[in-house]
């Protein structure tokens, strides 16, 4: 007889071996639920909620990521685009959705940060409905303008808007996100009378404004730099601090002349507030090792992106600080949406 049988056989024997035996399986039991759970996780395909059409560059993100992620996870990694409202229509989506991991939100900046301060009845509150995941990329906007426009610098750009006032039509990828509020700052800061024009998604917008429908934009570098490479579109100025490596002979806005215009797009997952932590710190685990990748870094670098992976409470914090600061540039820009 071995010990685990000598040792069930005195459990089944006796009441301090049965109560022995009640212990060990109590026991068992406590433990059982949260490894059963991280460990049965997932079962089932995973679904990625991107709340901009096909081709904007949160969806990018969100495909480049999740092809990682269904070989890591090994279950199915769906991408399913819900545009509409400044991407705020996906995210409710995924806010109400169960709480148990197979619904993620691609988030970002607009969705995440600027909503809050923008839209007067927000269907979801970013603090409160989610649970942050990761933080996973980070990038800047182009400001561009048609090749028609007679405008070959922002400072010309400026100038034409302030002699033809109200004529200037800039697109944004809708109401909410880092275009439309960039071209919010830019009229604020350079004292200029431009129209906004919003667009369920970066790639619409970029249509009309090659056709020349519009004639500017303050565009995510993922959508612009395709564009500004063919010719299509002339740019103007990049929104960071410093120039971006990828149009190096581009100035940015603050070297321009309009000093302290900065702005700034990222993407980060997160899930509806109350998924298990077991859960959350799994995929948190597996979106960090999808970006130690050099195919997945590359890819987001070729559209102007930098890899940002955080821990859970990095991005918690960093949600937090972000919405403080878009609050100030909405209130800077007089942007508001009902």
């Amino acid at each position: 007889m071995d010990k685990r049988q000598f040792f069930w056989g005195r459990a089944w024997h006796g009441g301090r071996g049965r109560a022995a035996a009640a212990a060990v399986l109590l026991g068992g039991l406590a433990f059982a639920p949260g490894l059963a759970h991280g460990q049965a996780y997932p079962e089932r395909a995973i679904r990625i909620v991107v709340p901009f059409p096909p081709g904007a560059g949160t969806d990018i993100v969100a495909r480049t990521i999740g092809a990682s992620l269904t070989a890591a996870m090994g279950q199915p990694v769906v991408v399913e685009n819900r545009p509409g409202a400044g991407g705020t229509v996906g995210s409710e989506t995924v806010a109400r959705a169960s709480k148990d991991g197979y619904t993620i939100l691609m988030g970002n900046t607009s969705t995440l940060a600027i909503a809050p301060s923008l839209y007067r009845n927000l269907p979801y509150n970013p603090q409160r409905d989610f649970a942050p995941v990761a933080r996973v990329s980070s990038s800047e906007n182009v400001i561009v303008v048609h090749p028609s426009l007679p405008a070959r610098s922002l400072r010309e750009l400026i100038a034409l808007a302030k002699a033809r006032p109200g004529q200037i039509l800039f697109s944004s990828a809708g109401s909410g996100t880092t275009s439309h509020l960039g071209g919010a700052l830019l009229k604020s800061m350079a004292a200029i009378d431009i129209v906004h024009v919003p667009y369920k998604g970066s790639p619409p917008s970029m249509v009309d404004l090659v056709a020349g429908q519009v004639q500017m934009s303050c565009t995510s570098l993922a959508a612009g730099t395709p564009l500004i490479k063919a010719g299509k579109l002339r740019a103007l100025a990049t929104t960071g601090l410093t120039r971006n490596p990828i149009l190096p002979g581009v100035p940015t806005v603050d070297e321009s002349g309009l000093q302290g215009f900065e702005i700034y797009v990222w993407q980060g997952f997160v899930v509806p507030a109350g998924t298990p932590a077991a859960i959350v710190n799994k995929l948190n685990t597996e979106f960090n090792r999808a970006l130690q990748s050099s195919e997945t870094t590359g890819r987001l670098e070729k559209f102007g992106m930098v890899a940002a992976g955080t821990s859970v409470e990095e991005f918690a914090a960093y949600i937090k600080r972000e919405n403080a600061r878009w609050a100030d540039i909405v209130r800077r820009a007089g942007a508001r949406v009902d």
